[in-house]
């Protein structure tokens, strides 16, 4: 009878150990799953920047002094990138869209919705330095180092096109109108 109890009890115990372990797993998952969507997001903002540096690259030196028409440059290409029509003051223009993704390669949201929320938030904080931990809250993307990582990744992208200053160790300001 001592042992049935004894056993017993040792699998209750196995049981909490497990209980405890599961719950730390399905956190880590969490965490696992949210630092993968940034890494996934970063991949696509890197892909789309080096496609676009590549065909820049391919793009002959010349000047552009004679450009071809449209029809003649889509009938010559039959690989050529789709594209998007844009209606702005009655007009219809083309411009190039990501074959990837459906969404538009020029303009401010190029690298996505991370990018246009960065913006607005250094909008609504006016002139004040911040860090990116401190961005990163204020987005809800404080969970794990991942999420923050790619908080800082963009911040880093966006001193480099003069969109954000760098301030000084980790801090960032909107640039002065």
């Amino acid at each position: 009878m001592v042992s049935v109890t004894h056993a017993a009890h040792n699998i209750e115990i196995t049981a909490e150990g497990l209980q405890e372990e599961l719950a730390r797993l399905e956190l880590q998952k969490e965490a696992l799953e949210r630092e993968l969507a940034a890494v996934v997001a970063h991949l696509g903002s890197v892909r789309r920047t080096l496609s676009a540096f590549e065909s820049l690259l391919r793009a002959p030196a010349a000047p552009q002094a004679a450009v071809p028409s449209p029809e003649s440059t889509d009938a010559a290409t039959p690989s050529a990138a789709p594209t998007a029509r844009k209606a702005s003051s009655g007009k219809t223009t083309e411009r190039p869209v990501s074959v990837d993704t459906d969404t538009d390669t020029d303009g401010p949201k190029q690298y996505g919705k991370l990018t246009e929320q960065i913006m607005e938030y250094f909008t609504e904080v006016g002139d004040r330095d911040v860090r990116a931990r401190d961005v990163a809250a204020a987005l809800g993307r404080d969970t794990d180092s991942g999420s923050i990582n790619a908080v800082r990744s963009t911040l880093d992208r966006l001193v480099g096109t003069y969109r954000v200053q760098r301030t000084g160790r980790g801090l960032y300001r909107a640039p002065r109108s």
